[in-house]
C-alpha cells in the first residue's frame, strides 16, 4: 500500500482561507447613539417629555400609558406645543431592548435629531 500525504490539500486549504481573508469586506454596524442628559437653554430650559418604558415593557408618555404604535404621535404632538422641548426615555434595567430601540427611533422620526436622553431607572 501506498502512503497517501495530506500537505498538498492543507496548503490548498489554507491559501483559500487566506484569500478569502483578504477578500472578505467587513461591515461596521450601527449602534444607538447615546447622548448624556439634555441641558436646555432658554425658554426651554429645564422642560423634558417623560418616556418611560416599565420591566414589563409598557410605554408610559408624561404618565399616561401609551400603545408603542402611538408613541411617535403622542411625541409629535408635544413638540407642537412646544417645540423646544426635550425627551427624556427612562427605561428600567429588565425592559426589552426593542422596545426601547423602538421608542428611540419614534423621537428620530418625530424630528428630534438631538435632546434625547436615554437613562436607565432607579429600581
Amino acid at each position: 500500500m501506498a502512503e497517501v500525504s495530506l500537505t498538498p490539500m492543507l496548503d490548498v486549504v489554507f491559501i483559500l482561507l487566506i484569500f478569502f481573508m483578504v477578500t472578505a469586506a467587513f461591515t461596521q454596524e450601527q449602534a444607538i447613539r447615546i447622548e448624556p442628559p439634555a441641558r436646555g437653554e432658554g425658554s426651554g430650559e429645564g422642560k423634558a417629555m417623560l418616556i418611560q418604558i416599565s420591566e414589563d415593557s409598557v410605554v408610559r408618555v408624561n404618565g399616561r400609558a401609551t400603545d408603542i404604535g402611538s408613541v411617535r404621535a403622542a411625541i409629535e404632538r408635544v413638540r407642537a406645543e412646544d417645540p423646544d422641548m426635550k425627551i427624556a426615555i427612562e427605561a428600567h434595567a429588565k425592559a426589552k431592548s426593542g422596545t426601547i430601540a423602538l421608542v428611540r427611533d419614534a423621537a428620530y422620526d418625530a424630528g428630534y435629531t438631538e435632546g434625547v436622553s436615554l437613562a436607565l431607572a432607579r429600581t
